[in-house]
């Protein structure tokens, strides 16, 4: 019994290391999951934390003014995130904001697989450094189950956006969600995915 287990966990690092994807999916693989597994005594593999999803978004109020803004803010989470973005209505009218149902109110774009494990890796090496005067992402913004969620105040921090290009600084909001059962192994996954959280 306990050859035909050694044989699976060799079989699951040739899988790994014969993976040619994403580079920080096959880190995820080959070295990330194998340390959770042994920090957190996880009894299978699979039980190891994992990354499910990134949500992004970005909230588009005056699209109901300016139509143009509705094109301009897809464009950009289409460059930042390679995927065509959804539009969210608003779900009830409120006179105050001058909102009626049924009006676009934000963009969302929902990523799984490659292209997630590749989103990430751009917005830690390539994005969160660009940010001024940047000393890590906050350490409290997860909700008790493991998620993550991160506001950057302008969609410039992504090389992808052309400064001449846009028509206004937009803030965008990424949401990391995990498979882990407390904020802490959240973030121990996080933390080896290479968010760079702040010194606290």
């Amino acid at each position: 019994m306990a050859e035909k287990s050694t044989n699976g966990k060799a079989e699951a690092a040739d899988a790994a290391k014969a993976y040619a994807g994403p580079r920080l999916k096959a880190r995820y693989l080959e070295e990330i999951r194998p340390t959770l597994v042994n920090e957190l005594k996880c009894s299978n593999i699979l039980e190891a934390p994992r990354l499910e999803k990134i949500v992004v978004n970005i909230g588009i109020g005056e699209a109901s003014q300016n139509s143009k803004a509705l094109d301009a803010a897809t464009g950009d989470l289409q460059a930042i995130t390679g995927q065509k973005p959804i539009v969210r209505k608003a779900k009830k009218s409120i006179a105050q904001f001058r909102l009626r149902a049924g009006m676009d109110v934000g963009l969302m774009v929902t990523l799984r697989g490659d292209r997630m494990y590749e989103f990430l890796d751009r917005l830690c090496n390539a994005a969160l450094p660009r940010l001024r005067d940047f000393q890590g992402v906050p350490t409290r913004s997860f909700d008790g189950r493991g998620n993550y969620s991160l506001g950057l105040r302008e969609q410039l921090v992504f090389p992808e956006i052309d400064y001449d290009k846009i028509d206004k600084l937009r803030g965008l909001e990424i949401t990391m969600v995990t498979s882990a059962r407390t904020d802490q192994e959240g973030r121990r996954l996080l933390e080896l995915l290479g968010v760079p959280f702040a010194k606290s």
